[in-house]
């Protein structure tokens, strides 16, 4: 990490860059991510002369996807926005994909865009044309909550505002304001008087109306045999605590989502079923004995239902809690399938679990009607490194386990053999599913982590490390604690998969799935691309035998305080059937 540089030359807000600099501190931002680029230099001036580079603090980044990935895993943890700088219309174009995963995480974001003069006459020859648009938002505009492109300092400090505002409240979603490089670099003819944040701040969570909540209370008392599918909720104690109180008062079997991440404990006598992605075996069976359904901000609810009655309308109540339709519009379809409700109550699912607890008021637990899923049998000796091994010597290692946060896992991950028993240790998925957000959105989460005493591992596809990988450089420069495990297999093995069930079922052969999928001759060797980026590296680990002692190290270098990754050589069909192994369904 560099040392800190000392501001220098004026520190009196004299530009209209300075004014939004400003903004940034007062509403609380203490990083902002970015990739450098000239349609915001004014911006980048006022953060480093006029802030002194602090609240916020630049984490420079080697893209603008990486950028706007290290404030999406910053929002995971904290719910909280971070900012984000992307330079003018190509800047927006990099990060577009990770601003989508952003978009369907519900993660609240604040990105600053900027476009080249406005005012064709201040434009410099060439460049600043090709980097002026005259609608720069609309390359986005299908997958963010607001945007806007004020044209003056007074409009400017209204549109940060409501930004903020707007980010913050539920649902929320990424929010940009595009900032004309020329009303950056303007001087000011009197430093405006700045409003206070407080004043434009988020309004609290939303509750349902009293009604709809009520007769929905009245079928969850009357039910014998409800089931919780507890889905995005914050990550905090009190939200979880709430849902345990909620479920053991009612007797509740809850099912959870790998997409989500963690929102119940997973070893609880009333987890009923392993997580997942698609429906399970054991989750579906939950589903089928129910007599009732409480989804709390579930993703794809109606998915959910045609898995488990693929040819009727589900025969219980359901119950949604949610204000995801919100967002809802025509452009994407990360709406997921419209699902038949009995009672919506649209309202945020934290504040609307404890204004049922509120109602419901003290009594006993009742006793759960579905008995928890038992445990996997204990793996047998491998021949070949596995994820299994790999989640068994890492629990061996680490001092106390319920301290490891999972900021990211990838397919085949054994989640049933380490319990998640807090709402930081797991993360869930990137939201929109695109390939190479893995590292970025982990560094984003353990920036986040940093100095709470919680451990980040990033378990991660090497398809996805491949794409992403010059995310590192940041980690390394900034010294952001991380233990990276590279889940390699040399292949896009989720592909050879999909292509192994076509070719099954057009009487072709399956054997040839590789072709154009495997990662190899010459392999890549994730150590070395690390270590180019600063980050000390272990691997290719081949032998079951190296796995605890490569772990042993990385998690010096990562008590340290340094990111470390090891590069875990697992073999395609080392490991059981990937799908199954994530309690999903087999590739189509």
């Amino acid at each position: 990490m560099n040392p800190a540089t000392p501001a220098s030359g004026s520190n009196e807000m004299g530009w209209g860059s300075d004014v939004a600099a400003q903004l940034l501190r007062d509403l609380g931002f203490r990083y902002v991510a970015l990739n450098p680029g000239a349609s915001f230099r004014g911006l980048h001036d006022s953060l480093v002369n006029y802030l002194g580079d602090a609240d916020p603090k630049m984490v420079l980044c080697l893209h603008e996807e990486h950028a706007v990935g290290i404030a999406h895993g910053w929002a995971k943890v904290t719910g909280e926005p971070m900012a984000v700088v992307l330079h003018s219309n190509v800047g927006l174009m990099h990060g577009s994909m990770a601003i989508f995963n952003a978009w369907c995480d519900r993660v609240p974001m604040l990105i600053l865009g900027a476009t080249g003069p406005v005012d064709a006459a201040r434009r410099r020859p060439w460049i600043d044309w090709i980097h002026t648009a005259t609608d720069q938002a609309a390359l986005v505009r299908s997958f963010i909550k607001w945007d806007n492109q004020p044209a003056s300092v007074p409009a400017m400090v209204e549109a940060l505002l409501r930004a903020d505002r707007l980010t913050r409240s539920g649902p929320p979603a990424p929010v940009y304001v595009c900032l004309d490089a020329a009303l950056q670099e303007d001087p000011l003819q009197r430093p405006p008087a700045l409003p206070q944040p407080r004043r434009f701040a988020a309004p609290a969570p939303s509750r349902p109306d009293a009604a709809a909540l009520a007769a929905a209370l009245q079928q969850l008392q009357a039910a014998e045999r409800p089931v919780i599918l507890a889905g995005k909720g914050a990550r905090t104690t009190e939200a979880w605590t709430n849902r345990v109180r909620l479920a053991e008062r009612l007797g509740a079997a809850v099912l959870t989502d790998l997409k989500a991440g963690a929102a119940f404990p997973t070893d609880h006598p009333l987890h009923a079923a392993p997580m997942f992605n698609f429906l399970s075996g054991p989750a579906r069976a939950v589903l089928q004995q129910a007599d009732l359904l409480l989804a709390l901000d579930w993703i794809d609810l109606g998915g959910t239902l045609k898995q488990a009655w693929p040819a009727e309308a589900p025969p219980v109540p359901v119950i949604e809690v949610t204000l995801d339709h919100q967002l809802h519009h025509g452009a994407s379809m990360e709406h997921q399938g419209l699902a038949a409700v009995d009672h919506p109550l649209a309202g945020d699912p934290d504040a609307t679990v404890a204004e049922l607890l509120a109602a419901l008021g003290p009594a006993p637990a009742r006793a759960g009607w579905h008995a928890a899923s038992s445990p996997p049998p204990p793996a047998a000796p491998a021949r070949h490194v596995t994820l299994s091994a790999v989640a068994a010597a890492l629990r061996d290692a680490v001092e106390d386990p319920d301290l490891v946060s999972f900021v990211a896992l990838s397919r085949g991950w054994p989640d049933q053999a380490w319990p998640l028993r807090h709402p930081l240790s797991y993360l869930g998925k990137d939201g929109g599913g695109g390939v190479g957000s893995g590292l970025g959105i982990s560094i984003g989460a353990a920036l986040a982590l940093r100095g709470t005493g919680r451990l980040p591992v990033a378990v991660l596809g090497d398809g996805d490390v491949s794409m992403g990988i010059n995310a590192l450089w940041t980690a390394a420069h900034d010294g952001i604690p991380l233990l990276i495990l590279v889940n390699n297999n040399r292949s896009y093995l989720n592909d050879e998969l999909h292509q192994e069930g076509v070719a099954r079922r057009r009487g072709r052969d399956p054997s040839r799935r590789w072709i154009g999928q495997r990662m190899d001759d010459p392999a890549l060797d994730f150590a070395k691309l690390a270590e180019a980026q600063g980050v000390e590296a272990i691997g290719p680990v081949s032998r079951p035998e190296d796995v605890p002692a490569a772990i042993a190290r990385a998690l010096q270098v990562v008590q340290a305080g340094r990111p470390c990754l090891i590069d875990l050589l697992c073999p395609p069909g080392a490991e059981r059937d990937l799908n199954e192994a994530s309690g999903g369904r087999p590739a189509p």
